[in-house]
């Protein structure tokens, strides 16, 4: 089944989402600032891209996972798209990648810049803004002088000489602990950095070095970039499952985000009803998520486990199995991130719920008239006032939900008077438009409205193609042929609503009719009389009033009326 937009409640954050295949294959990877708004482009009537239409039809899901900013959702787009290969996403032949900061794994280790890291060194990001790594590293070489080069002494080693390198090759004392200093800034721990880098901008500020305070200024940007985009991939998420859980009353969602390798590779999410335990709810879940997959090497949760439930995981693997609950560093941004991805999933199931509460009616209507379905009920309703303005209407529900693109209106066309005639004429003018049959053809009225409508139905020979019943108001009675009455109760409130909005609907049409008319000039209605008569009469008389009351003398001394068309005017207007 394909999909429809108004299946769709994404949240308006930034994030990548995917289209997939009722098989689980990914068709399309896609990010965007704001998840809600950028989805629903794929459903506009105008689409930017030919391959969206398809797209579309051949999906039956679209999974999201929600990030920090918009460059996170750059970066893990990129994974997604090269871990799954999707259809319908374009991707580069030679697979480039996205910039890293290593440390490499040797003696005395070197910082560099690459887009291909070593399997051995100790490596962050990968980065999006390429210059701010770049930034990074020099202010790294600056402040802890790490290495890039392995010169092995040579050249004179320029860079020792102006404070970019310790110089370990000299001198190798003190070296390792510069290095730790420097992994813990990566780590994203550079709060001592950064307040030293502010005293120093501000201090260039007061000396009026402007030039140099906003070098200072940028370089702290650029640190606070690099700890930002941490997020997605670290050299800590090499196997590892982040559990979030959110919930509200009895409702709850767990979310598992997996990392291998350094890189968040997706997400799953559970609802489920919650008892009031949220380590039992937690522990369900794991044990339903693992039963099918092996356990990752370390598992992040948001509550204690049970040993048992603790044993059942190591068994499941083979091996230990370190369940945690971090409180700080990379291992706690992951798990933050679950945890939001679990709130925001929750909110998104919570009004999934509260949008079928619709459909429970319309279901409950379908079983109280034995029905299988009530997924779509057109309901007609006329209205009239001493015969002018004779008007009816039909509303279409979908699902129990007013479809009001599928309204229509109906100004009776015959000359006919009471309800009965005239629904039978603008069902009709229905029934010789549709290509879908409706699961109940709804009538305000009683038992003689619906043996007319029956015998309309059978004149164009789809009687019995669809049910038809109408639904009285005395006692809210629903009359369907060779049935007994039904007084509705609570469970035909679909029923009810269906005609309470199509009685709604068409006074709203009837109230426009009768203040149109109310505008209109009668003399418009009489035969022969045009616009430039009609204004001679206005000119000569000086308005209605003079003209409805004028003989037949005084109206033939207006230029263009003659004898008859005077008798005429004054027979009508009399």
């Amino acid at each position: 089944m394909a999909l429809e937009s108004e299946d769709l409640d994404l949240p308006a954050n930034p994030g990548v989402y995917l289209f997939k295949q009722i098989d689980g294959r990914v068709l399309y990877v896609g990010k965007a600032n704001n998840l809600k708004e950028r989805v629903r482009s794929y459903f506009s009537r105008n689409p930017d891209r030919k391959m969206i239409p398809t797209l579309v039809e051949k999906s039956n899901k679209i999974d999201f996972i929600v990030t920090q900013n918009p460059a996170e959702a750059l970066v893990l787009e990129r994974e997604l798209i090269r871990k799954h290969k999707p259809r319908y996403n374009s991707m580069l032949k030679d697979d480039k990648s996205f910039p890293y900061i290593c440390l490499t794994n040797e003696e005395y280790p070197r910082i560099i810049y690459t887009r291909f890291p070593s399997d051995d060194s100790i490596r962050w990001g990968p980065f999006p803004d390429a210059g701010a790594a770049k930034r990074v590293i020099q202010l790294i070489r600056r402040y802890f002088g790490i290495r890039d080069e392995d010169c092995r002494g040579e050249d004179g080693c320029l860079a020792m000489h102006i404070g970019l390198c310790r110089g370990p090759c000299f001198d190798p004392e003190g070296y390792e602990k510069l290095v730790n200093a420097a992994k813990g800034v990566l780590n994203g721990n550079a709060g001592k950095l950064i307040l030293d880098l502010n005293n120093e901008m501000e201090n260039y500020s007061i000396n009026l070095d402007y030039e140099n305070a906003a070098k200072t200024r940028d370089l702290i940007s650029a640190v606070q970039i690099i700890i930002s985009q941490q997020i997605i991939d670290s050299r800590f998420y090499q196997d590892c499952d982040a559990v979030g859980f959110a919930y509200l009353n009895d409702l709850a969602v767990v979310v598992i985000l997996h990392a291998k390798d350094g890189r968040i590779q997706g997400e799953v999410n559970y609802p489920l009803i919650h008892r009031g335990d949220i380590s039992e709810s937690v522990s369900l879940v794991l044990s339903e998520h693992y039963s099918e997959r092996k356990p990752p090497k370390v598992i992040l949760l948001p509550t204690p486990i049970t040993n048992v439930m603790e044993q059942w995981l190591e068994n499941r693997r083979g091996k230990k199995v370190d369940t945690r609950i971090p409180i700080r560093g990379e291992l706690a941004k992951l798990q933050k991130m679950a945890e939001r991805n679990a709130e925001i999933q929750l909110v998104r199931h919570k009004n999934k719920r509260s949008g079928n509460l619709e459909k429970i009616a319309a279901d409950d209507g379908a079983k109280l008239l034995q029905l299988d379905s009530l997924d779509y009920i057109v309901c007609f309703d006329m209205a009239q006032i001493q015969g002018s303005e004779r008007v009816g209407a039909s509303i279409v529900l979908r699902k129990g939900r007013p479809s009001k693109k599928e309204y229509r209106t109906y100004r009776v066309k015959t000359d006919v008077l009471d309800d009965l005639r005239m629904m039978s004429e603008v069902v009709e003018r229905w029934s010789k438009r549709q290509d879908e049959w409706p699961n109940l053809l709804l009538l305000d009225g009683g038992k003689t409205h619906l043996d007319s409508i029956h015998r309309v139905l059978e004149k164009n020979g789809i009687d019995g193609m669809f049910p038809v019943a109408a639904l009285a108001k005395k006692e809210e009675t629903i009359f369907r042929k060779g049935k007994e009455p039904i007084i509705l109760d609570r469970k035909g409130r679909v029923l009810i609503h269906s005609r309470d909005e199509a009685h709604r609907f068409v006074n709203k049409y009837h109230r426009k009719r009768r203040g149109k008319s109310a505008l209109k000039n009668p003399l418009e209605d009489i035969n022969g009389l045009g616009a430039k008569k009609i204004q001679s009469l206005l000119i000569h008389f000086g308005g209605y009033k003079k003209i409805k009351f004028a003989s037949i003398e005084e109206l033939r001394k207006v230029p263009g009326i003659g004898k008859e068309m005077a008798e005429k005017i004054h027979s009508e207007l009399i």
